[in-house]
């Protein structure tokens, strides 16, 4: 991969990325032991072009779920330029469900690789709970949601995301627990629906 001064990637060089990192998440929900050179070979690009991007598994796998966790953070800000902040912050909620089903299945993955509490892995964790700061003081803002809701609150409420099945139904069971969810940080709230 060429270096650019400006630390910018190339727009193939970064459609490359952005492929191995789409099948890398397919792939190693999977199975974690995948071979690489089949995640390289599905997203279309060569051994080289791999391993320039990432030169072995565990910084693909920590890669895949910063990446993941990245998509979620970036969302929370999005959702709030289009929607009311109890709707963006029950949409979030679908993607965070989304994210947890992920997450699920790139756990053996990542239990294979050693990750300390300052590493990798938390800074994916920092940016999800810095979005949900961010949904939860929108909400607060304009009375969507019951004073004084943290974003520990908010976390401990959500947690049985990560108790739904990825094999089954996970839509439906995951949505039916994220409007109970909702339908409890509403109560007293300043401006009900």
């Amino acid at each position: 991969m060429e270096s650019r001064s400006d630390g910018t990637q190339r727009s193939d060089a970064q459609r490359n990325r952005e492929r191995i990192l789409n099948v890398a998440l397919t792939e190693l929900s999977r199975a974690v032991d995948v071979p690489l050179s089949l995640i390289a070979k599905k997203a279309g690009v060569g051994q080289g072009t791999f391993y320039r991007n990432f030169p072995n598994r565990e910084a693909l796998v920590l890669e895949v779920y910063r990446h993941e966790a990245q998509v979620l953070a970036d969302a929370a800000p999005e959702l709030l330029i289009s929607r009311e902040p109890d709707q963006a912050l029950r949409e979030w909620m679908d993607q965070l469900a989304r994210f947890a089903v992920a997450k699920a299945g790139l756990s053996d993955a990542m239990r294979q690789i050693i990750v300390t509490t300052d590493g990798p892995a938390q800074r994916g964790y920092a940016l999800v709970v810095d979005a949900i700061e961010v949904l939860l003081a929108a909400n607060h803002e304009a009375g969507t949601i019951r004073p004084g809701v943290t974003s520990d609150d908010f976390i401990l409420a959500v947690a049985g995301i990560w108790r739904v099945d990825a094999r089954g139904d996970w839509q439906t069971q995951s949505a039916r627990l994220l409007d109970l969810v909702m339908d409890g940080l509403r109560v007293g709230a300043p401006r009900q629906r």
